[in-house]
């Protein structure tokens, strides 16, 4: 008996934008949660269904703020369980479900602390790809012999978190990944001088047995990071790398609007000669800098002698301020590629050791550090580029004078996000209608959208007028339909 042909699989617009035979109840209690997911699910995948051949005259899906999966607690109830005092971005990034706490250390990031970190690390892709960057991806586990073989397996001591497999062979979870980036080029037999230099990098979460983790993600037990390992042919070739990665950090943070100072810094447990951190001034900061007023001289108090109270430059009394410290770059030489034999073949076919450097930045470290240095106490502000939402568009009450404004909002809504499709997973519509504009608008200044529409009283005007905040600057811009899609058009995302 043969069996029928298969039917034909319809392609992926049919699926994506087939209308159901008929309307479905939506489900309450319990299931409604599971409902309002799919549906958020739905309207964050507006864009990817548009790309994916969906009609025409389709219009997106908009983004519901009540779809959102973003637990609100933005009036502080429960006092400061959730959070830990002192911490502002701690504070902030749980009251805005951003984060969950977890375990001791450990956090859930919810889906706008995904979004803004997704938007960072667009970045620093970027920023990486420039220098020549090629990015990779090691596994957390590493064996105990790679890291015995560096002397690192005793040195690193408790902070190394240390397990075992079912056949007792002994493992850790990387909180850097020198040994086994090291082992990887080692493997890689006849590698020419013509190859180098070699720059990988990646982006993964990391693990450090903090014996007190706190401040949110400003100390965690599990974080993520980019890391960065260069190999050279000489080391003459690895400083000009240094120096080319420190200048792309700096770029990166003021691309960020970040005030980071690249500090003179010890090399610790990670080894090599030459060290720098990078830090973002903040009372909160757990490191101890030493500044010249006039930027001649910066370094970690660990790095400077009781005595030295002026700049060896200039003669300037040193200013001392509390950092963050958001990125670390290492220039190693040979200390890894003489144990791991990671050598290149020169012009006359002689094997040489590479010189290598590491540079680090705490992906997850500068979210939490960038709200900490410019938020207000009870409002989040963002770097623009990696604010999880761009735009906030608030209507009118329901029932209200002005509700007649709803449908031009929306309208601008559409409108914007048909022109700059781009942007349509940046613009939120606060559909809690059943709230007054003011109780809205007090909770979007907290969540820190960089712009926020209103349909006010104006809006019943000839023409229509609307409100704009623009949060980073303070203004507040009456405008027309036409102005606001204007200003909205100029948004920078990565």
């Amino acid at each position: 008996m043969t069996e029928p042909p298969p039917r034909p699989f319809p392609p992926p617009a049919a699926i994506l934008w087939a209308a159901p035979a008929a309307p479905c109840p939506l489900p309450s209690g319990p299931a409604a949660v599971m409902s309002g997911g799919l549906r958020g699910w739905r309207a964050a995948a507006g864009p990817l269904l548009q790309a994916s051949g969906a009609p025409p005259g389709a219009r997106r899906r908009r983004l519901l703020l009540s779809e959102l999966f973003q637990p609100l607690n933005l009036q502080g109830e429960g006092s400061e369980a959730g959070w830990e005092a002192g911490s502002r971005s701690h504070r902030l990034m749980v009251q805005g479900g951003l984060i969950h706490p977890g375990s001791t250390g450990c956090y859930c990031y919810l889906p706008p602390a995904v979004r803004a970190m997704d938007k960072l690390v667009r970045l620093i892709d970027q920023a990486m790809e420039a220098v020549g960057g090629q990015k990779v991806n090691m596994p957390c586990l590493s064996s105990a012999e790679l890291w015995r073989a560096s002397g690192r397996w005793e040195n690193m001591g408790p902070e190394l978190f240390r397990l075992a497999d079912r056949h007792g062979k002994e493992y850790c979870l990387g909180p850097t990944h020198e040994e086994a980036v090291t082992e990887l080029v080692a493997a890689q037999s006849g590698l020419s001088y013509k190859q180098l230099p070699l720059r990988l990098y990646q982006v993964t979460r990391k693990f450090r047995d903090e014996p007190k983790p706190r401040f949110g993600l400003l100390r965690s037990r599990e974080f993520y990071m980019k890391d960065m390992y260069t190999f050279d042919t000489s080391e003459e070739a690895a400083q000009r790398t240094y120096e080319l990665l420190c200048g792309a950090y700096r770029s990166l943070f003021e691309r960020l609007g970040l005030p980071c100072v690249q500090v003179r810094a010890a090399t610790g447990s990670i080894g090599g000669t030459t060290s720098h951190e990078f830090q973002l001034p903040a009372d909160i900061g757990e490191d101890r800098l030493v500044l010249c007023p006039h930027g001649h001289f910066a370094a970690n108090v660990e790095m400077v002698s009781g005595e030295q109270a002026a700049c060896p430059t200039c003669g300037e009394k040193l200013t001392q301020t509390r950092g963050i410290e958001v990125g670390h770059t290492f220039y190693l030489g040979t200390k890894y590629s003489a144990v791991y034999n990671a050598i290149y073949y020169s012009p006359d076919n002689k094997p040489h050791l590479a010189e290598m450097g590491c540079y680090g930045l705490g992906v997850t470290r500068i979210l939490a550090a960038s709200i900490e240095v410019l938020s207000t106490e009870d409002s989040i502000r963002w770097p623009s580029l990696i604010a999880p939402y761009q735009v906030c568009f608030i209507p009118p009450k329901k029932g209200s004078k002005e509700e007649q404004g709803a449908a031009l909002l929306e309208g601008i809504y559409d409108d914007f996000v048909e022109a700059h499709p781009h942007l349509a997973g940046d613009a939120v519509l606060d559909d809690r209608t059943q709230m007054t504009i003011g109780k809205r608008l007090k909770d979007a200044k907290k969540l820190g959208y960089p712009y926020v529409v209103i349909a006010g009283k104006r809006a019943c005007e000839d023409p229509p007028v609307f409100e704009v905040w623009d949060q980073n600057s303070g203004e507040v811009l009456y405008l027309t339909k036409e102005g606001v899609i204007e200003l909205l058009s100029k948004v920078q995302v990565p």
